[in-house]
C-alpha cells in the first residue's frame, strides 16, 4: 500500500498544478476575447492606430496565456483557450484586411492552424459589416475589393475537408462564410446597379435640360 499512497500523492499534486493553471488561464482567456472584440470595434470606427496598439497588447495576453499553460497541452487545446486564440486571430485578420496590410501568419500570431482558419472564416462576417458601411457611403468600388478578399477566403476554406476532431468545427464556419458571401454579393450588386441607374438618370436630365 505504500506505493499506492505515493501514487495518490503524485496524482493530487499533478491535478492541483493543473487546476491552478486552469484558474490562472480562464480570466486571461476571457480578457483576450473582450480585448479582441474591442479591437474589432475600433477597426470599424476607423480608429486604426488605436486598433494596432490594441493588437500589440493582445499579443502580450497570448504570450501570458501560453506561458501559464506550459506543460499542460490538454488545457492549451481545450475549447475556451482555442476560442480565445481564434478571436485574437480574427481581430488581427480583420485589421489587416481593412487597413490594407499583409495578413499575419499563424506563426506570427502564435496560434495553431485550426484557430487561425476559424478566425479567418469569422473575419468574413466583419468584412460584410465593412462592405455594408462602404455601401452606405457610396464606396462600392472599395466594397468590390473587400468582396474579393471574402471570396478568396472562402476559396481557401472550402478546400479544407478534415474531420471535426482535427479542425475543431471549421466546416460549420465555412458553411456560414458561404451564406455571408452570397448575401454580401447580392447587396453589393444591388447597390452598384442603383448607383448606375442614378448616374444614367442624372445624365439624361442634364441632356434634357441642355436641349
Amino acid at each position: 500500500m505504500t506505493d499506492l499512497q505515493k501514487i495518490a500523492q503524485s496524482a493530487l499534486e499533478a491535478l492541483e498544478a493543473k487546476n491552478a493553471a486552469r484558474e490562472r488561464v480562464l480570466p486571461l482567456a476571457r480578457q483576450l476575447v473582450r480585448h479582441s472584440a474591442n479591437t474589432i470595434r475600433a477597426v470599424h470606427r476607423g480608429e486604426l492606430a488605436e486598433a494596432k496598439k490594441m493588437l500589440v497588447e493582445g499579443r502580450k495576453l497570448v504570450q501570458e496565456l501560453k506561458a501559464n499553460l506550459s506543460g499542460h497541452p490538454d488545457l492549451y487545446h481545450s475549447g475556451y483557450t482555442q476560442d480565445a486564440l481564434k478571436e485574437f486571430a480574427e481581430a488581427n485578420i480583420t485589421y489587416a484586411l481593412i487597413a490594407g496590410e499583409e495578413l499575419p501568419t499563424p506563426k506570427e500570431l502564435g496560434v495553431e492552424y485550426p484557430a487561425y482558419l476559424k478566425g479567418l472564416g469569422e473575419a468574413v462576417g466583419e468584412m460584410r459589416r465593412h462592405v455594408l458601411d462602404l455601401i452606405r457611403h457610396g464606396e462600392t468600388e472599395r466594397g468590390e475589393e473587400i468582396l474579393g478578399f471574402m471570396e478568396d477566403i472562402y476559396g481557401v476554406l472550402v478546400t479544407i475537408d478534415y474531420p471535426k476532431a482535427i479542425t475543431y468545427g471549421l466546416r460549420r464556419i465555412t458553411d456560414m462564410v458561404r451564406g455571408v458571401l452570397e448575401r454580401t454579393r447580392g447587396d453589393l450588386t444591388l447597390a452598384i446597379r442603383q448607383t448606375e441607374l442614378e448616374k444614367a438618370l442624372k445624365e439624361f436630365e442634364e441632356r434634357s435640360l441642355g436641349k
